[in-house]
Protein backbone atom coordinates (compact mmCIF):
# COMPACT_ATOMS: atom_id res chain seq x y z
CA UNK A 1 0.00 0.00 0.00
CA UNK A 2 2.64 2.81 0.90
CA UNK A 3 4.34 1.79 -2.56
CA UNK A 4 1.41 2.47 -4.78
CA UNK A 5 0.95 5.97 -1.89
CA UNK A 6 4.80 6.98 -2.29
CA UNK A 7 4.23 5.98 -6.85
CA UNK A 8 0.95 8.45 -7.03
CA UNK A 9 2.42 11.43 -4.28
CA UNK A 10 5.65 11.14 -7.05
CA UNK A 11 3.44 11.15 -9.80
CA UNK A 12 1.80 14.48 -8.74
CA UNK A 13 4.54 16.34 -8.05
CA UNK A 14 5.73 15.70 -11.05
CA UNK A 15 2.91 17.39 -13.33
CA UNK A 16 2.04 20.47 -13.03
CA UNK A 17 -1.59 20.82 -11.64
CA UNK A 18 -3.79 23.38 -10.13
CA UNK A 19 -6.02 22.22 -7.14
CA UNK A 20 -9.38 24.13 -7.14
CA UNK A 21 -10.84 23.81 -3.89
CA UNK A 22 -14.00 24.76 -2.82
CA UNK A 23 -15.28 23.92 -6.89
CA UNK A 24 -18.37 21.99 -7.28
CA UNK A 25 -18.02 19.78 -9.83
CA UNK A 26 -20.99 19.27 -12.11
CA UNK A 27 -20.32 16.14 -14.36
CA UNK A 28 -18.38 13.20 -14.64
CA UNK A 29 -17.41 12.66 -17.74
CA UNK A 30 -17.07 8.99 -19.87
CA UNK A 31 -15.89 8.04 -23.39
CA UNK A 32 -16.91 4.50 -24.96
CA UNK A 33 -17.14 2.98 -21.36
CA UNK A 34 -14.39 4.87 -19.70
CA UNK A 35 -13.95 7.86 -17.07
CA UNK A 36 -12.50 10.82 -18.97
CA UNK A 37 -12.32 13.11 -16.26
CA UNK A 38 -15.02 15.62 -14.06
CA UNK A 39 -16.27 18.95 -15.85
CA UNK A 40 -16.46 21.80 -12.79
CA UNK A 41 -19.43 24.72 -12.35
CA UNK A 42 -17.11 27.45 -14.05
CA UNK A 43 -16.62 25.43 -16.99
CA UNK A 44 -13.57 24.09 -16.60
CA UNK A 45 -13.00 20.39 -17.38
CA UNK A 46 -9.95 17.79 -15.62
CA UNK A 47 -9.07 14.80 -17.26
CA UNK A 48 -8.50 11.55 -15.70
CA UNK A 49 -8.27 7.65 -16.01
CA UNK A 50 -9.88 7.36 -12.47
CA UNK A 51 -12.91 9.19 -10.60
CA UNK A 52 -14.24 8.26 -6.60
CA UNK A 53 -18.10 9.43 -6.47
CA UNK A 54 -17.84 10.09 -2.43
CA UNK A 55 -20.81 12.37 -2.69
CA UNK A 56 -22.94 10.61 -0.29
CA UNK A 57 -26.75 10.26 -0.05
CA UNK A 58 -29.55 12.76 0.60
CA UNK A 59 -29.52 13.01 3.78
CA UNK A 60 -28.50 16.30 5.45
CA UNK A 61 -27.63 18.12 2.41
CA UNK A 62 -26.59 21.55 4.24
CA UNK A 63 -23.05 19.21 4.53
CA UNK A 64 -23.08 18.84 0.71
CA UNK A 65 -24.93 15.64 0.27
CA UNK A 66 -27.25 16.71 -2.26
CA UNK A 67 -27.67 13.95 -4.49
CA UNK A 68 -25.35 15.25 -7.39
CA UNK A 69 -23.27 11.73 -7.09
CA UNK A 70 -27.06 9.36 -8.06
CA UNK A 71 -27.37 11.20 -11.92
CA UNK A 72 -23.12 10.66 -12.45
CA UNK A 73 -23.96 6.72 -11.27
CA UNK A 74 -26.92 6.88 -13.86
CA UNK A 75 -25.06 8.26 -16.85
CA UNK A 76 -22.70 5.67 -16.48
CA UNK A 77 -25.55 2.75 -16.78
CA UNK A 78 -25.52 2.18 -13.21
CA UNK A 79 -28.92 1.42 -11.27
CA UNK A 80 -30.19 3.29 -8.35
CA UNK A 81 -32.38 1.67 -5.69
CA UNK A 82 -35.28 3.09 -4.39
CA UNK A 83 -33.94 6.02 -1.27
CA UNK A 84 -35.56 6.25 1.19
CA UNK A 85 -34.83 8.11 4.79
CA UNK A 86 -33.35 5.86 7.77
CA UNK A 87 -32.28 6.94 11.17
CA UNK A 88 -35.16 9.34 11.42
CA UNK A 89 -37.98 10.53 13.13
CA UNK A 90 -41.20 8.57 13.43
CA UNK A 91 -44.53 10.40 12.42
CA UNK A 92 -47.98 9.63 14.30
CA UNK A 93 -51.66 11.13 13.99
CA UNK A 94 -52.39 9.46 17.32
CA UNK A 95 -54.42 11.47 19.58
CA UNK A 96 -51.71 11.76 22.52
CA UNK A 97 -49.21 12.98 19.85
CA UNK A 98 -51.55 15.12 18.33
CA UNK A 99 -53.18 16.59 21.52
CA UNK A 100 -49.40 16.52 22.38
CA UNK A 101 -50.26 15.39 26.16
CA UNK A 102 -46.83 13.74 26.18
CA UNK A 103 -44.30 16.14 24.24
CA UNK A 104 -41.04 16.16 25.51
CA UNK A 105 -41.36 13.32 27.41
CA UNK A 106 -38.25 10.93 27.37
CA UNK A 107 -38.40 7.24 28.27
CA UNK A 108 -35.21 5.40 29.63
CA UNK A 109 -34.20 1.65 28.69
CA UNK A 110 -37.15 1.18 26.95
CA UNK A 111 -37.53 -1.49 24.43
CA UNK A 112 -39.11 -0.52 20.79
CA UNK A 113 -41.29 -3.16 18.34
CA UNK A 114 -42.25 -2.78 14.79
CA UNK A 115 -45.26 -5.34 13.47
CA UNK A 116 -46.15 -6.21 10.30
CA UNK A 117 -49.78 -6.37 9.08
CA UNK A 118 -50.08 -10.05 10.43
CA UNK A 119 -49.17 -8.94 13.60
CA UNK A 120 -45.57 -10.82 13.92
CA UNK A 121 -42.80 -8.31 15.49
CA UNK A 122 -40.71 -7.62 12.55
CA UNK A 123 -37.38 -5.93 14.82
CA UNK A 124 -36.97 -4.71 18.46
CA UNK A 125 -34.58 -2.17 19.54
CA UNK A 126 -34.08 -1.50 23.22
CA UNK A 127 -32.63 2.19 24.25
CA UNK A 128 -33.82 5.67 24.96
CA UNK A 129 -37.01 7.71 23.58
CA UNK A 130 -39.01 10.80 23.22
CA UNK A 131 -42.14 11.87 22.46
CA UNK A 132 -42.32 14.82 20.19
CA UNK A 133 -45.40 17.16 18.62
CA UNK A 134 -45.10 15.19 15.49
CA UNK A 135 -44.02 11.45 16.49
CA UNK A 136 -41.25 9.74 18.38
CA UNK A 137 -37.54 10.66 18.19
CA UNK A 138 -34.57 9.46 20.07
CA UNK A 139 -32.27 6.37 19.40
CA UNK A 140 -34.72 3.18 19.81
CA UNK A 141 -37.43 5.43 17.09
CA UNK A 142 -34.73 6.12 15.13
CA UNK A 143 -32.84 2.22 14.68
CA UNK A 144 -36.73 1.36 14.24
CA UNK A 145 -37.51 4.03 11.16
CA UNK A 146 -36.05 1.88 8.46
CA UNK A 147 -38.69 -1.08 9.09
CA UNK A 148 -41.25 1.42 9.39
CA UNK A 149 -40.61 2.63 5.97
CA UNK A 150 -40.45 -0.89 4.63
CA UNK A 151 -43.42 -1.67 5.68
CA UNK A 152 -45.24 1.16 4.59
CA UNK A 153 -44.06 0.91 1.35
CA UNK A 154 -43.87 -2.92 0.73
CA UNK A 155 -47.88 -3.61 2.01
CA UNK A 156 -49.30 -0.25 0.79
CA UNK A 157 -50.70 0.28 4.52
CA UNK A 158 -51.74 3.68 5.83
CA UNK A 159 -49.77 2.82 9.33
CA UNK A 160 -47.36 0.39 10.99
CA UNK A 161 -48.33 -0.59 14.84
CA UNK A 162 -45.20 -0.06 17.05
CA UNK A 163 -45.15 -0.93 20.93
CA UNK A 164 -43.23 0.68 23.64
CA UNK A 165 -42.27 -1.92 26.36
CA UNK A 166 -41.63 -0.01 29.18
CA UNK A 167 -40.09 -2.76 31.51
CA UNK A 168 -38.71 -4.84 28.91
CA UNK A 169 -36.30 -6.55 31.76
CA UNK A 170 -39.99 -7.75 33.75
CA UNK A 171 -42.38 -10.04 32.07
CA UNK A 172 -46.15 -9.17 32.05
CA UNK A 173 -46.74 -11.46 35.60
CA UNK A 174 -44.04 -9.67 37.47
CA UNK A 175 -45.70 -6.70 36.73
CA UNK A 176 -49.10 -7.45 37.83
CA UNK A 177 -47.91 -9.06 41.20
CA UNK A 178 -45.21 -6.09 41.73
CA UNK A 179 -47.55 -3.32 41.02
CA UNK A 180 -50.19 -5.14 42.68
CA UNK A 181 -48.61 -5.89 45.99
CA UNK A 182 -47.18 -2.09 45.67
CA UNK A 183 -50.77 -0.59 45.94
CA UNK A 184 -51.74 -2.91 48.58
CA UNK A 185 -48.70 -1.68 50.41
CA UNK A 186 -50.08 1.71 49.88
CA UNK A 187 -54.15 0.50 49.95
CA UNK A 188 -55.11 4.34 50.99
CA UNK A 189 -53.56 6.19 48.42
CA UNK A 190 -54.95 6.86 44.89
CA UNK A 191 -53.74 4.35 42.20
CA UNK A 192 -52.98 7.31 40.34
CA UNK A 193 -50.37 8.36 43.28
CA UNK A 194 -49.27 4.58 43.98
CA UNK A 195 -47.98 4.34 40.25
CA UNK A 196 -45.79 7.59 40.56
CA UNK A 197 -43.00 5.39 42.02
CA UNK A 198 -42.66 3.37 38.96
CA UNK A 199 -43.56 5.82 35.75
CA UNK A 200 -44.00 9.14 34.56
CA UNK A 201 -46.09 11.04 36.07
CA UNK A 202 -47.76 12.43 33.14
CA UNK A 203 -48.04 8.97 31.48
CA UNK A 204 -50.08 7.28 34.72
CA UNK A 205 -53.72 8.83 33.25
CA UNK A 206 -53.31 8.01 29.85
CA UNK A 207 -52.44 4.16 30.73
CA UNK A 208 -55.17 4.33 33.14
CA UNK A 209 -58.00 5.47 31.01
CA UNK A 210 -56.88 2.87 28.33
CA UNK A 211 -57.67 0.12 30.90
CA UNK A 212 -60.76 1.83 32.01
CA UNK A 213 -59.46 2.13 35.62
CA UNK A 214 -60.10 5.32 37.20
CA UNK A 215 -57.81 7.19 38.50
CA UNK A 216 -58.63 8.15 42.08
CA UNK A 217 -59.17 4.11 43.18
CA UNK A 218 -57.52 2.36 45.46
CA UNK A 219 -56.23 -0.82 46.34
CA UNK A 220 -59.54 -2.01 47.65
CA UNK A 221 -61.45 -1.67 44.51
CA UNK A 222 -59.27 -2.61 42.13
CA UNK A 223 -60.48 -4.56 39.52
CA UNK A 224 -58.16 -7.16 38.97
CA UNK A 225 -59.15 -8.21 34.85
CA UNK A 226 -58.31 -4.42 34.42
CA UNK A 227 -55.05 -4.25 36.56
CA UNK A 228 -53.68 -7.55 34.00
CA UNK A 229 -54.72 -5.16 30.90
CA UNK A 230 -52.51 -2.74 32.44
CA UNK A 231 -49.14 -4.94 33.08
CA UNK A 232 -50.27 -6.04 29.44
CA UNK A 233 -49.92 -2.50 27.93
CA UNK A 234 -47.01 -1.82 30.42
CA UNK A 235 -45.06 -4.48 27.96
CA UNK A 236 -46.38 -3.32 24.49
CA UNK A 237 -47.84 0.58 25.15
CA UNK A 238 -49.54 0.85 21.32
CA UNK A 239 -48.62 4.01 18.56
CA UNK A 240 -49.61 4.16 15.00
CA UNK A 241 -46.78 5.76 13.00
CA UNK A 242 -48.43 6.84 9.67
CA UNK A 243 -44.46 7.84 8.02
CA UNK A 244 -41.38 9.29 8.88
CA UNK A 245 -39.50 12.88 8.65
CA UNK A 246 -38.12 13.72 5.01
CA UNK A 247 -35.03 12.41 3.55
CA UNK A 248 -33.29 15.68 4.05
CA UNK A 249 -33.30 15.31 8.10
CA UNK A 250 -32.59 12.03 8.51
CA UNK A 251 -29.23 10.61 9.53
CA UNK A 252 -28.87 8.40 6.63
CA UNK A 253 -30.11 7.88 3.19
CA UNK A 254 -31.23 4.23 2.45
CA UNK A 255 -30.73 2.74 -1.30
CA UNK A 256 -28.11 3.97 -3.18
CA UNK A 257 -26.21 3.02 -6.20
CA UNK A 258 -27.12 -0.97 -6.69
CA UNK A 259 -24.11 -3.18 -4.98
CA UNK A 260 -24.27 -6.18 -7.25
CA UNK A 261 -22.81 -3.57 -10.18
CA UNK A 262 -19.69 -2.62 -7.73
CA UNK A 263 -16.63 -4.94 -7.72
CA UNK A 264 -16.19 -5.37 -3.82
CA UNK A 265 -12.97 -6.27 -4.00
CA UNK A 266 -11.80 -2.40 -5.22
CA UNK A 267 -15.28 -0.82 -5.49
CA UNK A 268 -15.05 0.00 -8.75
CA UNK A 269 -17.50 -0.01 -11.31
CA UNK A 270 -18.36 -3.35 -13.01
CA UNK A 271 -19.72 -1.18 -15.83
CA UNK A 272 -17.70 2.04 -16.52
CA UNK A 273 -13.67 1.22 -16.44
CA UNK A 274 -12.28 3.59 -14.04
CA UNK A 275 -15.45 5.04 -11.51
CA UNK A 276 -14.82 3.86 -8.00
CA UNK A 277 -18.02 4.67 -5.82
CA UNK A 278 -17.37 4.56 -1.86
CA UNK A 279 -19.45 6.15 1.18
CA UNK A 280 -23.13 6.29 1.34
CA UNK A 281 -24.09 6.70 -1.94
CA UNK A 282 -23.94 2.65 -2.23
CA UNK A 283 -26.97 1.13 -1.03
CA UNK A 284 -25.42 -0.05 2.33
CA UNK A 285 -26.46 1.92 5.61
CA UNK A 286 -26.20 1.28 9.42
CA UNK A 287 -27.32 2.14 12.58
CA UNK A 288 -26.23 5.50 14.33
CA UNK A 289 -23.45 4.99 16.59
CA UNK A 290 -20.01 4.86 14.13
CA UNK A 291 -21.47 2.12 11.77
CA UNK A 292 -21.79 4.21 8.63
CA UNK A 293 -18.94 6.08 8.85
CA UNK A 294 -17.08 2.49 9.45
CA UNK A 295 -18.33 1.52 5.87
CA UNK A 296 -17.56 5.59 4.76
CA UNK A 297 -13.94 5.02 5.68
CA UNK A 298 -13.42 1.46 4.71
CA UNK A 299 -14.62 1.59 1.51
CA UNK A 300 -13.06 5.17 1.02
CA UNK A 301 -10.14 3.43 2.13
CA UNK A 302 -10.45 0.34 -1.09
CA UNK A 303 -11.69 2.95 -3.46
CA UNK A 304 -8.86 5.32 -2.92
CA UNK A 305 -6.34 2.89 -3.29
CA UNK A 306 -8.07 0.97 -6.13
CA UNK A 307 -8.20 3.88 -8.50
CA UNK A 308 -4.79 5.11 -7.75
CA UNK A 309 -3.31 1.98 -8.75
CA UNK A 310 -5.15 2.07 -11.47
CA UNK A 311 -4.44 5.22 -12.60
CA UNK A 312 -0.68 4.57 -11.89
CA UNK A 313 -0.81 1.44 -14.05
CA UNK A 314 -2.07 3.20 -16.79
CA UNK A 315 0.13 6.12 -16.40
CA UNK A 316 3.00 6.40 -19.17
CA UNK A 317 5.83 7.45 -16.42
CA UNK A 318 5.80 6.66 -12.73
Amino acid sequence: AQTVVDALVRKVKSLEVEIRLESSVIEVLYSEGQVSGVRLGGGESFQGRTVIVATGGKSVPQTGSTGDGYKWAIAAGHTITELYPTEVPLTSRERVIVDRKLQGLALKNVALTVWNSKGKAVVTHEGDMLFTHFGLSGPAALRCSQFVVKGLRQTGVTSVRLTIDLFPDKSKDELYRETLQLAEAESKKAIKNVLKVLLPERLIPILLQKVEIPEDITYDNLPKQQWLGLAALLKAFPVEIDGTLSIEVAFVTGGGVQLKEIDPRTMGSKITNGLYFCGEILDVHGYTGGYNITAAFSSGYTAGFSAAEEALQNSPTT
